[in-house]
């Protein structure tokens, strides 16, 4: 197999299609913490800054790819996105996520990046399913 010349170093962005773009802001920077960047109104686009990667959200009825909205789970563009969070302390993390009337699954050992450890899945206000997952237990070898 020929090497592609380059190393992926990780997420840099993905692009969420969104109903509300003031209710998609709400949910990435109060939930998750994220920080407004920029807004490129032209493309009815708002960048959310969350660690090292983007989250670019793109009003569905005039921004990029406009057109039929997206309207739930059945019709999202990606089956789930995963965030490496840490700490993972899943009490104050499920009080934080009820807080803002988010539903959440409870927490089990899923495999990612580093390795074998703790996730939950929850869903932001369009139906895109998110992945907040904790530090490894066991390493990848």
């Amino acid at each position: 197999m020929n090497a592609p010349g380059f190393a992926v170093l990780g997420l840099d962005h993905l692009v969420l299609r969104v109903t509300d773009m003031e209710r998609a802001i709400a949910f990435y920077r109060d939930v998750l913490g994220g920080q407004e960047e920029r807004r490129l109104d032209q493309l009815a686009l708002v960048q959310i800054r969350l660690g090292r990667s983007l989250i670019d959200l793109v009003d569905a009825a005039r921004g990029i790819g406009g057109g039929e909205p997206p309207s739930g789970p059945e019709r999202a563009n990606m089956h789930h996105f995963c965030l490496r969070i840490e700490p993972f302390d899943a009490v104050p993390l499920r009080r934080h996520l009820e807080a803002h009337g988010i539903a959440w699954d409870e927490p089990a050992e899923r495999y990612g990046a580093d390795g074998h450890g703790p996730s939950i899945y929850i869903r932001d206000p369009d139906g895109n399913q998110v992945e907040l997952k904790g530090p490894p237990h066991r390493r990848v070898p």
